[in-house]
């Protein structure tokens, strides 16, 4: 069925924790802008829709104040992912792009409004500096500088899964923006005495998304299975580059 995919496919994911450790600081690390435009992802035959800017898209169920319906790209991304896609094609199956470029209003409504709630009401306990250690395990604080962006805002950062040919996606595993462990790229990677089909479905198409993707040079966010970036200050800190490459942007 996924004739040459099936390596990526039976491929493990390599443990996420270094890579965890590896992030922490990934705002400090240099950057030099090239002047890369925004463009639609359209452009370079990416289907997608913002999943911020509909009504079906659990667990908000509404349209987020200030959410895009464009999906905006850099050049450079948009060429890599366009190659992606032609990998995937191979076996019937292509991407489709949650979200891209981002508006502060929307980073910043997740990162001090939604998720802080969200982790309050879980977690009645826990003290501020708790509540705030678990909304950056998923969420970045929004843009406070040009040199210091949010990935997102840079035109750098994708939220991305895979779906058939037809439009269906295939099983991940978990909702689009679960911001629980259960979205951490490796989550089915461990030995169990026991593993459901789901499971083992959500951890091949995992690893499929992850390979496809690092052949064409994107980081994995290792908390989330959906989060590619190429050319900020993530993907710069996580790959080692000597510096990112795309700043913040304006559409």
């Amino acid at each position: 069925m996924f004739g040459s995919l099936q390596t990526l496919r039976s491929t493990p994911i390599p443990p996420r924790e270094s890579a965890r450790a590896a992030i922490k600081g990934y705002r400090d690390w240099p950057l030099r802008p090239c002047g890369e435009r925004l463009t639609p992802a359209s452009t370079y035959g990416i289907a997608g829709e913002n999943y911020y800017a509909q009504t079906r898209n659990p667990p908000y169920w509404r349209r987020v104040e200030g959410a895009i319906d464009a999906l905006l790209v850099r050049e450079g991304v948009g060429e890599r992912l366009s190659k992606v896609n032609a990998r995937l094609a191979e076996a019937g199956v292509r991407l489709f792009l949650h979200d891209a470029w981002r508006p502060r209003v929307v980073q910043a409504y997740f990162h001090d409004v939604w998720m802080p709630a969200e982790v309050r009401r879980r977690h009645p306990d826990w003290d501020d500096a708790s509540v705030m250690t678990e909304v950056e395990r998923y969420w970045a604080a929004p843009s406070q500088s040009a040199e210091r962006p949010a990935p997102h805002a840079t035109g750098g950062a994708v939220d991305i899964t895979l779906v058939w040919d037809d439009g269906r996606p295939l099983w991940m595993g978990s909702l689009f923006d679960d911001a629980t462990s259960l979205a951490h790229t490796d989550r089915f990677e461990a030995e169990t005495t026991e593993r459901s089909f789901s499971d083992e479905e959500a951890r091949n198409n995992r690893r499929l998304l992850y390979w496809a993707m690092a052949e064409q040079g994107f980081a994995s966010l290792p908390n989330e299975w959906w989060h590619f970036s190429y050319g900020d200050q993530l993907w710069a800190k996580m790959t080692g580059a000597e510096f990112a490459i795309y700043g913040e942007a304006t559409p």
